[in-house]
């Protein structure tokens, strides 16, 4: 009885302990309570000298908090495909942690060139925990720009030339990443699709090519991934720069997304206090930097949305209602970051990040070539000597390249991962080949490779040849690197052509090796005059720390490849619309200070273009091999679906018909046969990347919708389907269509 009497004392003194917390508890600290009505409470508490802290930054990569109210500050970080090291509070060089080292996870192009959107979720989760482990609250990236040029620097850290893949492959990786309670901030919003002049570019482009083309992968990450940041991007758009741009971020993201998130302006981005407060921008990066390297030191108080616009709130210009909306975004970031109390634990350098850099690494690799299907995989049970060739078989491709450069914990160079691979089976030899970029530091990572080299040009070729004419194989690693003028943030290349006399490097081995490969290691496409005299050609993007082990994995055969390019292969630079038409780089204003930059390949990009004018590429949209073979199913067929939720269903099936399991990625076009507007022969749709053992079949469905008929017309400024005919064509590249069918829409 008295046990009883005590337990019910307890309960009700529990109980009541719980009450007067409640009741005492603040609102915005509640975690029971709605997080709208949290925000509110917290904005209602709030001093404007809070309110102007908390909506620009306070150092390189960081904002503040609200101290009195306990928010701690918010913490950003580079990191497309690795978490950047972190640098000084105020200055770009390096910090000196000894703890800021992370996995580099392969560049975008090579996670789109998987075609797997369950891999770009695993990317997301990943990338996540590593931002977790060293402290950040939201991850600078991912980037969707289209591939409108292959001059473009940038390329690398984008998702390709589709709008339809680029939106596929981003949800995922926004959503895995924000799940581990990481707010990921989608870029560069929008029509960053050059770099040369990216502060100095005012785009002008059509209504129907922003929608069609340039918007769709910003507009799934934000209605289907829910991204909680989004990056302003350099250029202008309208003769607004677009981290203050009425257009794009008050009508398209903020109205006719309904976009709850916040809005970051690059690094040095933001020009005008008086847009900054009417266009949309919340919270402002980087102002008197360059966003590479020029600062000016402590310039915080005096950002154009810091001390100018509390004075000119303070003397009656504005009203607190635009700074109101744009606290109430921030602090909504921070219920869902920094003070989300059920965020997991990260992880950095762990074993399961390896492995899933790895496996994406392997999925995205594409091969590109392979003469009769005999040249790859090795076989390790008949090669004695293997010949590497090229400065990329050995450079570290992790430091440089701009914002995207990482100190790594670890990077498997190709000569280091076929060396182990291959240890006790044959002997691996190497030579240089070619001299490219020797220097090996950015920011103050330092990647420790010594590449300085004596021996002329003429005399590494020879060499090359020397021992080419001995080995059973001879494998180059080329390509570009991400030095300036390559791959790299800041500028565009200057040309198509491989750099470093790589092609006379290439043409001299084809005549003394004919078991000769090709990898080029790039973010971007290259002319390759050679082609016809090399049987086999890989493309091995950058694909971080696990580079030497993924490709050395493919060209053995203990991985089967089965990436598919992101963009186009074209033969020469004038195959792009963009170069076609003298539209790339624009044309000088007479001030000088702005450039032009008209889109005059509209709609037509990329296959697009190449559809439309009966071009061949080098290599398809959608290309890929395998070391299997696949059988289309003969005749694909379409019914009208029942379920209500869709138009029609399209069947067709795919067939394993080689000696070993593979991955084939299934495509679906639609083609418009009679349209009022002009428009792509076909335009990708649908995708299905299916595994396969030797002689499985599988059936496949695609539903076909209302969005995948329908076309933006400028003049309505909405979305219209036309009834006509249409055909739904299934191919294993944009430029190998397997089957077709035709249906109607009454």
């Amino acid at each position: 009885m008295i046990k009883n009497k005590i337990y019910i004392s307890l309960v009700i003194t529990l109980f009541c302990a719980q009450l007067v917390k409640a009741q005492s508890q603040p609102v915005y600290l509640d975690e029971t309570k709605d997080i709208e009505v949290r925000v509110e409470d917290a904005l209602k508490r709030m001093t404007l000298d809070e309110k102007i802290r908390v909506i620009h930054a306070q150092s390189k990569f960081s904002s503040a908090g609200v101290p009195r109210l306990g928010f701690p500050d918010f913490w950003t970080d580079d990191g497309p495909h690795g978490v950047r090291p972190d640098v000084l509070w105020d200055e770009w060089e390096q910090a000196g942690q000894t703890n800021d080292s992370c996995v580099a996870f392969p560049a975008l192009t090579c996670l789109a060139a998987t075609w797997n959107p369950q891999l770009s979720l695993i990317y997301g989760e990943s990338l996540g925990e590593e931002a977790l482990y060293r402290g950040k609250d939201m991850i600078l990236g991912p980037g969707v720009n289209i591939y409108r040029t292959p001059l473009n620097g940038r390329n690398f850290e984008y998702m390709g030339e589709d709008p339809y893949l680029a939106s596929r492959m981003v949800v995922p990786y926004i959503q895995g990443m924000q799940s581990k309670g990481i707010a990921a901030c989608v870029k560069h919003y929008a029509l960053n699709n050059d770099e040369e002049y990216r502060h100095q570019v005012n785009v002008i482009v059509s209504d129907r090519a922003l929608h069609e083309i340039y918007l769709p992968a910003f507009k799934a990450a934000i209605t289907e991934g829910k991204a909680w940041g989004i990056m302003g991007a350099y250029n202008l758009y309208k003769n607004q720069h677009n981290c203050h741009n009425a257009i794009l971020l008050n009508k398209i993201l903020k109205q006719d997304w309904q976009f709850d998130g916040v809005v970051v302006s690059d690094w040095g981005g933001t020009h005008d206090t008086d847009e900054a407060v009417k266009n949309g921008l919340d919270l402002e990066f980087g102002t008197w930097t360059d966003g590479l390297t020029m600062g000016a030191t402590n310039a915080y108080d005096n950002y154009y949305l810091a001390d100018a616009y509390k004075r000119l709130i303070k003397e009656g210009k504005y009203t607190t209602k635009e700074l109101d909306d744009k606290v109430r975004r921030v602090l909504r970031l921070f219920y869902r970051t920094t003070m989300n109390r059920q965020r997991p634990h990260g992880f950095l350098c762990s074993e399961s990040h390896y492995a899933a850099a790895r496996k994406i690494a392997e999925e995205g690799i594409v091969l590109l070539k392979n003469d009769g299907g005999t040249v790859l995989p090795i076989n390790i049970n008949k090669v004695k000597n293997i010949l590497v060739v090229g400065e990329n078989a050995v450079k570290m491709m992790t430091v440089g390249g701009g914002s995207s450069s990482l100190k790594v914990q670890r990077e498997v160079s190709p000569l280091d991962g076929l060396k182990a691979r291959l240890r006790g089976i044959a002997e691996v030899d190497y030579a240089r080949g070619y001299v490219g970029d020797v220097t090996g530091a950015y920011n103050g990572v330092t990647t420790g490779q010594d590449l300085s080299e004596s021996r002329s040009e003429d005399e590494l070729i020879a060499e090359a040849v020397e021992k080419a004419k001995k080995a059973d194989y001879v494998i180059v690693f080329g390509g570009l690197n991400k030095s300036d003028y390559q791959d790299c943030e800041g500028h565009d290349r200057k040309d198509y052509a491989l750099p470093y006399a790589q092609n006379k490097l290439v043409e001299a081995l084809a005549q003394v090796n004919t078991r000769l490969v090709f990898v080029n290691i790039s973010g971007n496409a290259v002319a390759m005059p050679w082609i016809k005299k090399v049987p086999a050609v890989i493309q091995g993007w950058f694909i971080g720390s696990e580079s030497g082990n993924a490709l050395a994995s493919i060209l053995v055969g203990d991985a089967n490849p089965s990436g598919k390019l992101p963009f186009s292969w074209m033969q020469s630079l004038e195959q792009y619309g963009a170069h076609a038409l003298g539209a790339y780089p624009g044309t000088w204003r007479s001030d000088g200070k702005i450039i032009d930059e008209e889109y005059k390949e509209d709609i037509f990009v990329g296959y697009r273009w190449a559809d439309q004018h009966k071009q061949k590429p080098l290599f398809p949209f959608g290309h890929g091999l395998s070391y299997t073979t696949f059988e289309y199913g003969g005749k694909s067929r379409i019914e009208k679906s029942a379920d209500g939720t869709s138009l029609f269903t399209l069947h067709t099936s795919i067939k394993n018909t080689g000696s070993r399991e593979g991955a084939e990625t299934v495509q679906l076009y639609i083609r418009d046969v009679k349209s009022s507007l002009p428009r792509p022969v076909k335009e990708l749709k649908g995708f299905q990347k299916v595994t396969l053992a030797p002689g499985e079949q599988r059936d496949i469905t695609f539903t076909i919708d209302k969005s995948m008929l329908s076309y933006y017309d400028d003049s309505k400024g909405e979305w219209v389907m036309e009834p006509g005919r249409f055909e739904a064509l299934i191919g294993a590249s944009a430029g190998d269509i397997k089957s077709k069918v035709a249906f109607e829409m009454k």
